[in-house]
């Protein structure tokens, strides 16, 4: 383990195959990182006190914080992290308590709180807030604080989800040759 990955309470998170955890970054505690995962500089993700998964080639990018609910007596069952494969989030970005699905675009300094599910193929524009327990279906740009439903998704957007995550998978692959 390094200093940058961390255990908690003995739990220590789990790397899938060629992941990229930036040294300034930190990952902590009951956390699973799939396959060609990447963990950008100054990024936090604090599975402490609930479980964080992330799927497949999904980017974490720089300053971004990843967190849960406990559980308690507010909310017996807390809320974990859980996030899809082939998911692009953006730089500062907060996630807190959410469900992610497959490809998804949270674009840059976007926040989705507690019990928001956001189903996949979903952009999220950059600056907005999903607010605790709303639904994001498949198909949509949503943007706005609180976040609106705008518009279905163009064919090319559609297509830009593997794009995207291939492109980050392919960069983590150059700073992991680099250690």
């Amino acid at each position: 383990m390094t200093n940058s990955i961390r255990a908690l309470r003995g739990i220590e998170p789990k790397l899938g195959e060629r992941v990229y955890v930036d040294p300034a970054a930190v990952v902590i505690g009951d956390v699973e990182l799939g396959d060609d995962v990447s963990v950008w500089p100054c990024t936090v993700v604090r599975g402490d006190m609930h479980r964080i998964r992330i799927g497949a080639r999904t980017s974490v990018q720089d300053n971004s914080t990843l967190h849960i609910t406990h559980a308690g007596p507010f909310n017996p069952d807390g809320w974990p992290l859980t996030i899809g494969e082939d998911v692009t989030i953006g730089h500062g970005v907060t996630l807190h308590g959410c469900t992610i699905g497959n490809q998804v675009l949270i674009g840059i300094g976007s926040t989705v709180l507690d019990g928001a599910v956001v189903e996949d193929k979903v952009v999220i524009g950059a600056g907005s807030l999903v607010p605790p327990g709303k639904r994001l279906v498949s198909g949509y740009l949503y943007m706005g604080s609180p976040v609106e439903q705008r518009r279905p998704l163009k064919e090319k957007e559609l297509n830009f989800f593997t794009y995207t995550a291939g492109n980050y998978v392919r960069l983590k692959d150059e700073y992991l040759a680099a250690e």
